[in-house]
Protein backbone atom coordinates (compact mmCIF):
# COMPACT_ATOMS: atom_id res chain seq x y z
CA UNK A 1 0.00 0.00 0.00
CA UNK A 2 1.45 3.54 -1.01
CA UNK A 3 2.19 5.51 1.79
CA UNK A 4 3.42 9.50 1.13
CA UNK A 5 6.33 11.48 2.57
CA UNK A 6 4.36 12.80 5.87
CA UNK A 7 7.88 14.52 6.99
CA UNK A 8 7.63 16.22 3.77
CA UNK A 9 4.18 17.56 3.81
CA UNK A 10 4.51 18.41 7.15
CA UNK A 11 7.26 20.54 6.49
CA UNK A 12 5.65 22.02 3.76
CA UNK A 13 2.76 23.12 5.53
CA UNK A 14 4.97 24.72 8.24
CA UNK A 15 7.19 26.83 5.48
CA UNK A 16 3.42 27.90 4.07
CA UNK A 17 2.37 28.65 7.35
CA UNK A 18 5.56 30.87 8.21
CA UNK A 19 4.31 33.22 5.01
CA UNK A 20 2.37 36.19 5.97
CA UNK A 21 3.31 35.87 10.19
CA UNK A 22 3.60 39.31 12.10
CA UNK A 23 5.81 40.22 15.11
CA UNK A 24 2.66 39.58 17.28
CA UNK A 25 2.28 35.91 15.36
CA UNK A 26 -0.86 36.52 13.43
CA UNK A 27 -1.12 34.75 10.07
CA UNK A 28 -2.24 36.79 7.50
CA UNK A 29 -2.52 36.25 3.56
CA UNK A 30 -5.16 38.58 2.10
CA UNK A 31 -5.91 37.70 -1.82
CA UNK A 32 -3.25 39.21 -3.88
CA UNK A 33 -1.42 40.77 -1.23
CA UNK A 34 2.38 40.74 -0.78
CA UNK A 35 1.96 37.73 1.49
CA UNK A 36 -0.08 35.82 -0.66
CA UNK A 37 2.86 36.33 -3.93
CA UNK A 38 5.53 35.01 -1.42
CA UNK A 39 2.98 32.01 -0.76
CA UNK A 40 2.17 31.90 -4.55
CA UNK A 41 5.98 31.87 -4.94
CA UNK A 42 6.87 29.35 -2.60
CA UNK A 43 4.07 26.75 -3.49
CA UNK A 44 5.26 27.78 -7.26
CA UNK A 45 8.79 26.30 -6.79
CA UNK A 46 7.64 22.97 -4.95
CA UNK A 47 5.29 22.36 -8.38
CA UNK A 48 8.28 22.29 -10.29
CA UNK A 49 10.19 20.60 -8.21
CA UNK A 50 7.71 18.05 -8.30
CA UNK A 51 7.76 18.08 -12.08
CA UNK A 52 4.73 19.83 -12.95
CA UNK A 53 4.07 22.27 -15.56
CA UNK A 54 2.86 25.61 -13.54
CA UNK A 55 0.36 27.80 -15.33
CA UNK A 56 -1.93 30.31 -13.86
CA UNK A 57 -5.03 32.11 -15.30
CA UNK A 58 -6.24 35.21 -15.99
CA UNK A 59 -8.12 35.18 -12.15
CA UNK A 60 -5.15 34.06 -10.83
CA UNK A 61 -5.35 30.53 -10.22
CA UNK A 62 -2.23 28.76 -9.92
CA UNK A 63 -2.26 25.05 -11.16
CA UNK A 64 0.55 22.32 -11.19
CA UNK A 65 0.08 20.08 -14.05
CA UNK A 66 1.12 16.03 -14.34
CA UNK A 67 0.58 15.41 -18.13
CA UNK A 68 1.55 12.10 -19.08
CA UNK A 69 2.50 11.04 -22.17
CA UNK A 70 -0.41 10.70 -24.88
CA UNK A 71 -2.74 12.06 -22.39
CA UNK A 72 -3.05 15.88 -22.99
CA UNK A 73 -6.28 16.30 -24.99
CA UNK A 74 -7.75 14.33 -21.74
CA UNK A 75 -9.81 15.88 -19.63
CA UNK A 76 -7.65 16.03 -16.08
CA UNK A 77 -8.59 14.96 -12.62
CA UNK A 78 -8.21 18.44 -10.44
CA UNK A 79 -7.27 18.41 -6.91
CA UNK A 80 -6.29 20.97 -4.10
CA UNK A 81 -7.92 24.28 -2.60
CA UNK A 82 -6.36 27.65 -1.38
CA UNK A 83 -3.97 29.44 0.12
CA UNK A 84 -5.15 32.84 0.79
CA UNK A 85 -6.33 33.52 4.35
CA UNK A 86 -8.77 35.34 6.63
CA UNK A 87 -7.16 37.75 9.33
CA UNK A 88 -5.00 35.83 11.94
CA UNK A 89 -5.54 32.72 10.79
CA UNK A 90 -4.67 29.10 11.71
CA UNK A 91 -2.00 27.33 9.14
CA UNK A 92 -4.65 24.43 7.84
CA UNK A 93 -7.65 25.75 6.02
CA UNK A 94 -7.07 25.81 3.05
CA UNK A 95 -3.19 25.30 2.60
CA UNK A 96 -3.53 21.84 3.68
CA UNK A 97 -5.66 20.69 0.64
CA UNK A 98 -3.53 21.81 -1.82
CA UNK A 99 -0.14 20.54 -0.06
CA UNK A 100 -1.69 17.16 0.41
CA UNK A 101 -2.86 17.30 -3.02
CA UNK A 102 0.80 18.12 -4.15
CA UNK A 103 2.11 15.56 -2.02
CA UNK A 104 -0.12 12.95 -3.22
CA UNK A 105 0.95 13.31 -6.84
CA UNK A 106 4.45 13.35 -6.06
CA UNK A 107 3.80 10.07 -4.06
CA UNK A 108 1.86 8.40 -7.12
CA UNK A 109 5.11 9.92 -9.55
CA UNK A 110 7.53 8.24 -7.74
CA UNK A 111 5.94 4.99 -7.39
CA UNK A 112 5.59 4.50 -11.18
CA UNK A 113 2.08 5.23 -11.51
CA UNK A 114 0.78 6.60 -14.69
CA UNK A 115 -2.81 7.83 -14.91
CA UNK A 116 -4.61 7.20 -17.81
CA UNK A 117 -5.32 11.12 -18.04
CA UNK A 118 -3.83 14.62 -16.44
CA UNK A 119 -3.39 15.21 -12.78
CA UNK A 120 -3.57 19.10 -11.63
CA UNK A 121 -3.00 20.38 -8.17
CA UNK A 122 -5.07 23.75 -8.01
CA UNK A 123 -4.55 26.57 -5.75
CA UNK A 124 -7.84 28.68 -6.39
CA UNK A 125 -7.99 32.93 -5.91
CA UNK A 126 -9.36 34.63 -3.10
CA UNK A 127 -11.11 31.73 -1.46
CA UNK A 128 -11.52 33.64 1.89
CA UNK A 129 -13.04 36.93 0.24
CA UNK A 130 -11.70 38.95 3.05
CA UNK A 131 -9.85 41.66 0.86
CA UNK A 132 -12.33 40.79 -2.52
CA UNK A 133 -15.93 39.90 -2.41
CA UNK A 134 -17.47 37.85 -3.16
CA UNK A 135 -15.83 34.60 -1.62
CA UNK A 136 -14.61 31.68 -3.51
CA UNK A 137 -14.32 34.03 -6.26
CA UNK A 138 -11.65 32.05 -8.10
CA UNK A 139 -13.54 28.81 -8.22
CA UNK A 140 -16.38 30.86 -9.51
CA UNK A 141 -14.90 32.73 -12.04
CA UNK A 142 -13.28 29.05 -13.12
CA UNK A 143 -16.44 27.38 -13.56
CA UNK A 144 -18.16 29.98 -15.41
CA UNK A 145 -20.32 31.54 -12.26
CA UNK A 146 -18.94 35.32 -12.38
CA UNK A 147 -17.87 36.91 -15.40
CA UNK A 148 -14.37 37.49 -15.47
CA UNK A 149 -14.00 41.02 -16.39
CA UNK A 150 -16.18 41.80 -13.37
CA UNK A 151 -14.28 40.15 -10.74
CA UNK A 152 -10.80 42.07 -12.09
CA UNK A 153 -12.50 45.20 -11.88
CA UNK A 154 -13.37 44.05 -8.04
CA UNK A 155 -12.08 47.12 -5.76
CA UNK A 156 -10.77 45.65 -2.51
CA UNK A 157 -11.55 46.74 0.91
CA UNK A 158 -8.37 48.77 0.48
CA UNK A 159 -9.65 50.10 -2.67
CA UNK A 160 -7.14 48.13 -4.78
CA UNK A 161 -8.15 46.79 -7.58
CA UNK A 162 -8.02 42.83 -8.07
CA UNK A 163 -6.70 42.70 -11.52
CA UNK A 164 -4.35 45.36 -11.17
CA UNK A 165 -2.85 43.93 -7.98
CA UNK A 166 -2.51 40.91 -10.09
CA UNK A 167 -0.28 42.36 -12.47
CA UNK A 168 1.76 43.97 -9.72
CA UNK A 169 2.23 40.48 -8.02
CA UNK A 170 3.26 38.74 -11.08
CA UNK A 171 -0.11 36.48 -11.20
CA UNK A 172 -2.04 37.81 -13.93
CA UNK A 173 -1.51 34.74 -15.50
CA UNK A 174 -1.93 33.67 -19.21
CA UNK A 175 -4.40 31.18 -20.10
CA UNK A 176 -8.32 31.96 -19.57
CA UNK A 177 -10.05 30.53 -16.36
CA UNK A 178 -11.46 27.04 -17.73
CA UNK A 179 -8.44 26.20 -20.03
CA UNK A 180 -8.23 23.41 -18.12
CA UNK A 181 -11.63 21.31 -18.16
CA UNK A 182 -11.55 18.79 -14.86
CA UNK A 183 -13.53 15.06 -15.40
CA UNK A 184 -13.81 15.38 -10.94
CA UNK A 185 -12.27 17.40 -8.74
CA UNK A 186 -11.72 16.48 -5.05
CA UNK A 187 -11.25 18.92 -1.62
CA UNK A 188 -9.34 17.89 0.81
CA UNK A 189 -10.07 20.55 3.74
CA UNK A 190 -10.27 20.45 7.89
CA UNK A 191 -13.51 19.64 9.14
CA UNK A 192 -13.48 23.69 11.16
CA UNK A 193 -15.94 22.08 13.21
CA UNK A 194 -16.02 20.29 16.47
CA UNK A 195 -17.87 16.74 15.37
CA UNK A 196 -15.16 14.34 14.10
CA UNK A 197 -13.18 15.66 17.41
CA UNK A 198 -15.93 15.29 19.46
CA UNK A 199 -17.22 11.55 18.28
CA UNK A 200 -13.27 10.67 17.92
CA UNK A 201 -13.81 9.83 13.86
CA UNK A 202 -11.13 9.81 11.65
CA UNK A 203 -12.26 10.86 8.55
CA UNK A 204 -15.09 13.01 7.09
CA UNK A 205 -16.68 11.66 4.05
CA UNK A 206 -18.88 14.77 2.96
CA UNK A 207 -21.97 13.84 1.16
CA UNK A 208 -23.64 17.55 0.85
CA UNK A 209 -22.56 21.07 1.35
CA UNK A 210 -24.90 23.65 2.99
CA UNK A 211 -26.41 26.37 1.11
CA UNK A 212 -25.47 29.82 2.50
CA UNK A 213 -27.65 33.17 2.59
CA UNK A 214 -26.39 36.09 3.59
CA UNK A 215 -28.12 39.32 4.47
CA UNK A 216 -27.18 42.55 5.74
CA UNK A 217 -30.65 44.54 7.30
CA UNK A 218 -30.78 47.65 8.60
CA UNK A 219 -33.33 48.87 11.38
CA UNK A 220 -34.05 52.70 11.85
CA UNK A 221 -35.45 53.57 14.97
CA UNK A 222 -35.69 56.92 16.57
CA UNK A 223 -32.47 58.58 18.73
CA UNK A 224 -33.87 59.30 22.33
CA UNK A 225 -32.45 59.61 25.46
CA UNK A 226 -31.87 56.43 27.69
CA UNK A 227 -32.87 58.47 30.93
CA UNK A 228 -35.97 60.50 29.67
CA UNK A 229 -37.61 58.46 27.28
CA UNK A 230 -40.26 55.87 28.75
CA UNK A 231 -40.77 52.53 27.10
CA UNK A 232 -43.87 52.88 25.41
CA UNK A 233 -42.77 55.70 23.58
CA UNK A 234 -39.12 54.00 22.53
CA UNK A 235 -38.50 53.37 19.01
CA UNK A 236 -35.61 51.42 19.86
CA UNK A 237 -33.68 49.93 16.78
CA UNK A 238 -31.10 47.72 19.08
CA UNK A 239 -34.01 46.08 21.06
CA UNK A 240 -35.40 45.75 17.27
CA UNK A 241 -32.41 43.56 16.17
CA UNK A 242 -32.09 41.83 19.12
CA UNK A 243 -35.41 40.45 18.73
CA UNK A 244 -34.48 39.27 14.52
CA UNK A 245 -31.34 37.53 16.62
CA UNK A 246 -33.68 35.45 18.87
CA UNK A 247 -36.39 34.52 16.28
CA UNK A 248 -33.34 33.09 14.20
CA UNK A 249 -32.35 30.94 17.17
CA UNK A 250 -36.03 29.79 17.84
CA UNK A 251 -36.40 28.55 13.92
CA UNK A 252 -32.99 26.79 14.89
CA UNK A 253 -34.50 25.09 17.99
CA UNK A 254 -37.60 24.10 16.24
CA UNK A 255 -37.71 20.52 16.36
CA UNK A 256 -36.22 18.32 13.24
CA UNK A 257 -34.78 21.98 12.28
CA UNK A 258 -31.16 21.30 10.35
CA UNK A 259 -30.87 25.67 10.50
CA UNK A 260 -27.94 27.33 11.75
CA UNK A 261 -27.99 31.15 11.98
CA UNK A 262 -25.32 33.64 13.00
CA UNK A 263 -24.91 37.39 13.87
CA UNK A 264 -21.19 38.09 12.89
CA UNK A 265 -21.57 42.11 12.80
CA UNK A 266 -23.37 44.45 14.55
CA UNK A 267 -23.03 48.25 14.80
CA UNK A 268 -25.32 50.97 16.75
CA UNK A 269 -25.73 54.11 16.12
CA UNK A 270 -24.72 56.73 17.61
CA UNK A 271 -23.25 53.63 20.04
CA UNK A 272 -23.56 55.71 23.19
CA UNK A 273 -23.92 54.24 26.76
CA UNK A 274 -27.00 56.44 27.46
CA UNK A 275 -28.65 56.97 23.96
CA UNK A 276 -31.20 54.55 22.50
CA UNK A 277 -30.00 53.24 19.27
CA UNK A 278 -31.71 54.88 16.28
CA UNK A 279 -29.92 52.88 13.84
CA UNK A 280 -29.00 49.74 13.99
CA UNK A 281 -26.95 47.11 10.78
CA UNK A 282 -26.09 43.81 11.04
CA UNK A 283 -25.66 40.99 9.10
CA UNK A 284 -27.52 37.35 9.14
CA UNK A 285 -26.06 34.29 8.05
CA UNK A 286 -28.18 31.34 7.12
CA UNK A 287 -27.91 27.90 6.57
CA UNK A 288 -29.43 24.76 5.63
CA UNK A 289 -28.31 21.57 3.61
CA UNK A 290 -32.14 21.10 2.04
CA UNK A 291 -32.67 24.24 -0.92
CA UNK A 292 -36.52 24.50 0.18
CA UNK A 293 -35.72 24.66 3.69
CA UNK A 294 -33.37 27.09 3.31
CA UNK A 295 -35.92 29.29 1.23
CA UNK A 296 -38.57 28.32 3.76
CA UNK A 297 -36.47 30.01 6.48
CA UNK A 298 -35.47 33.47 4.38
CA UNK A 299 -39.68 33.57 3.93
CA UNK A 300 -39.93 33.29 7.54
CA UNK A 301 -37.23 36.06 8.33
CA UNK A 302 -38.56 38.30 5.95
CA UNK A 303 -42.43 37.78 7.41
CA UNK A 304 -40.92 38.57 10.90
CA UNK A 305 -38.98 41.64 9.59
CA UNK A 306 -42.19 42.77 8.61
CA UNK A 307 -44.58 42.58 11.21
CA UNK A 308 -41.51 43.52 13.64
CA UNK A 309 -41.61 46.96 11.75
CA UNK A 310 -45.29 47.02 12.84
CA UNK A 311 -44.82 45.97 16.16
CA UNK A 312 -42.04 48.43 16.91
CA UNK A 313 -42.43 51.38 14.78
CA UNK A 314 -39.27 50.73 12.81
CA UNK A 315 -37.99 50.91 9.49
CA UNK A 316 -36.16 47.69 7.67
CA UNK A 317 -33.82 47.46 4.96
CA UNK A 318 -32.05 44.41 3.80
CA UNK A 319 -29.59 43.89 1.11
CA UNK A 320 -28.16 40.65 -0.14
CA UNK A 321 -25.07 40.14 0.17
CA UNK A 322 -24.51 36.24 -1.02
CA UNK A 323 -26.60 33.02 -1.40
CA UNK A 324 -25.76 29.64 -2.75
CA UNK A 325 -27.85 26.33 -3.00
CA UNK A 326 -27.41 23.23 -1.17
CA UNK A 327 -24.85 21.00 -3.29
CA UNK A 328 -25.33 17.41 -3.16
CA UNK A 329 -21.88 15.39 -3.57
CA UNK A 330 -21.15 12.46 -5.54
CA UNK A 331 -22.22 8.97 -4.06
CA UNK A 332 -19.64 7.27 -5.61
CA UNK A 333 -16.64 9.10 -4.90
CA UNK A 334 -17.96 9.39 -1.00
CA UNK A 335 -18.17 5.34 -0.95
CA UNK A 336 -14.47 5.12 -2.32
CA UNK A 337 -13.79 7.46 0.72
CA UNK A 338 -14.90 5.47 2.79
CA UNK A 339 -13.71 2.40 1.43
CA UNK A 340 -10.20 4.07 1.45
CA UNK A 341 -10.86 4.71 4.62
CA UNK A 342 -11.57 0.82 5.65
CA UNK A 343 -8.63 -0.44 3.99
CA UNK A 344 -6.25 1.74 6.02
CA UNK A 345 -8.46 1.13 9.31
CA UNK A 346 -9.50 4.94 9.70
CA UNK A 347 -13.16 5.22 11.13
CA UNK A 348 -14.90 7.25 8.87
CA UNK A 349 -18.96 8.73 9.11
CA UNK A 350 -20.68 10.63 6.13
CA UNK A 351 -20.78 14.67 6.73
CA UNK A 352 -22.65 17.81 5.50
CA UNK A 353 -19.93 20.77 5.25
CA UNK A 354 -21.22 23.63 6.61
CA UNK A 355 -18.53 26.43 5.63
CA UNK A 356 -18.02 27.34 2.11
CA UNK A 357 -15.74 25.32 0.21
CA UNK A 358 -13.97 26.03 -3.89
CA UNK A 359 -15.16 22.60 -4.48
CA UNK A 360 -19.06 23.37 -4.89
CA UNK A 361 -18.38 25.97 -8.23
CA UNK A 362 -17.63 23.23 -10.20
CA UNK A 363 -21.06 21.82 -10.74
CA UNK A 364 -21.66 22.31 -14.07
CA UNK A 365 -18.14 20.67 -14.91
CA UNK A 366 -17.65 17.89 -13.49
CA UNK A 367 -18.56 15.53 -10.25
CA UNK A 368 -16.71 16.65 -6.65
CA UNK A 369 -16.46 15.58 -3.25
CA UNK A 370 -14.69 16.62 0.18
CA UNK A 371 -13.20 14.92 2.72
CA UNK A 372 -12.55 16.43 6.20
CA UNK A 373 -10.38 16.04 9.02
CA UNK A 374 -11.38 16.68 12.98
CA UNK A 375 -10.55 19.73 14.75
CA UNK A 376 -9.92 19.89 18.60
CA UNK A 377 -12.98 21.75 20.01
CA UNK A 378 -12.82 24.92 22.31
CA UNK A 379 -11.43 28.12 22.53
CA UNK A 380 -8.09 27.09 23.70
CA UNK A 381 -8.05 24.37 20.89
CA UNK A 382 -8.53 27.48 18.35
CA UNK A 383 -5.26 29.37 20.16
CA UNK A 384 -3.56 26.24 19.10
CA UNK A 385 -4.23 26.10 15.78
CA UNK A 386 -3.80 29.16 15.37
CA UNK A 387 -0.60 28.98 16.44
CA UNK A 388 0.07 25.95 14.18
CA UNK A 389 -0.67 22.61 16.68
CA UNK A 390 -3.01 21.23 14.45
CA UNK A 391 -1.99 17.68 15.47
CA UNK A 392 -0.20 17.05 12.43
CA UNK A 393 -0.28 12.85 12.61
CA UNK A 394 -3.75 13.33 11.67
CA UNK A 395 -3.04 15.26 8.62
CA UNK A 396 -0.73 12.40 7.36
CA UNK A 397 -3.04 9.82 7.94
CA UNK A 398 -5.50 11.94 6.08
CA UNK A 399 -3.51 12.16 3.08
CA UNK A 400 -2.58 8.85 2.79
CA UNK A 401 -5.75 7.74 2.74
CA UNK A 402 -5.90 9.97 -0.16
CA UNK A 403 -3.44 7.89 -1.88
CA UNK A 404 -4.97 4.65 -0.91
CA UNK A 405 -8.11 6.42 -2.52
CA UNK A 406 -5.81 7.58 -5.79
CA UNK A 407 -4.72 4.23 -6.24
CA UNK A 408 -8.32 2.49 -6.42
CA UNK A 409 -9.43 5.30 -8.59
CA UNK A 410 -7.78 3.67 -11.03
CA UNK A 411 -10.12 1.08 -11.94
CA UNK A 412 -13.31 3.21 -11.54
CA UNK A 413 -15.21 4.71 -14.20
CA UNK A 414 -18.09 7.57 -12.56
CA UNK A 415 -15.94 9.03 -10.25
CA UNK A 416 -14.94 12.59 -9.06
CA UNK A 417 -12.00 11.67 -6.94
CA UNK A 418 -8.44 11.33 -8.22
CA UNK A 419 -8.98 8.90 -10.71
CA UNK A 420 -8.27 8.35 -14.42
CA UNK A 421 -11.47 6.85 -15.51
CA UNK A 422 -13.83 8.38 -18.21
CA UNK A 423 -16.24 11.25 -17.53
CA UNK A 424 -18.89 10.94 -14.53
CA UNK A 425 -22.20 11.65 -15.63
CA UNK A 426 -23.38 12.89 -12.71
CA UNK A 427 -23.41 16.62 -11.79
CA UNK A 428 -22.86 16.40 -8.10
CA UNK A 429 -19.82 17.58 -6.93
CA UNK A 430 -17.79 15.78 -3.91
CA UNK A 431 -15.56 17.10 -1.04
CA UNK A 432 -13.34 15.79 1.24
CA UNK A 433 -13.15 16.46 4.38
CA UNK A 434 -10.60 15.12 7.23
CA UNK A 435 -9.83 15.52 11.00
CA UNK A 436 -7.69 17.84 12.27
CA UNK A 437 -7.32 21.59 12.28
CA UNK A 438 -9.30 24.21 12.71
CA UNK A 439 -8.34 26.70 9.47
CA UNK A 440 -11.12 29.30 8.97
CA UNK A 441 -10.41 31.07 12.49
CA UNK A 442 -9.82 34.23 13.17
CA UNK A 443 -9.67 36.28 16.08
CA UNK A 444 -13.52 36.75 15.62
CA UNK A 445 -14.36 33.79 14.72
CA UNK A 446 -14.81 31.77 11.83
CA UNK A 447 -14.77 32.63 8.11
CA UNK A 448 -17.45 31.16 5.69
Amino acid sequence: MLAINETRLLERIRALGAVGVDAEGRRTRLAASDEDKAGRDLLSRWMREAGLTVVTDYIGNLFGIWTPEGCAEKEAVMTGSHIDTVINAGQFDGCYGVLAALEVVETLKASGFVPARPIAVVAFTDEEGVRYAPDMLGSLVYAGGYPLEKALATAGTDGAVLGDELRRIGYAGTVAPGFLKPCAFVEAHIEQGPILETEGVTIGAVENLQGISWQRITIEGEQNHAGTTPTAYRADAGLAAAKVMTFLRSRCELPGSCTVATTGCIAFEPNAINVIPGRAVFTVDIRNPDAAQLREEEQALAGYLAALEKSDRVRITTERLSRFDPVLFDEGIAQRIEAAAAARSLSCRRMTSGAGQDAPHGDDLCPQRARHQPQPAGADARRRLRRGRERPARCGRAARRAVSASSSARRARRTMQKTGADLPEARSRPGLFCPGGNARISGSGYAA
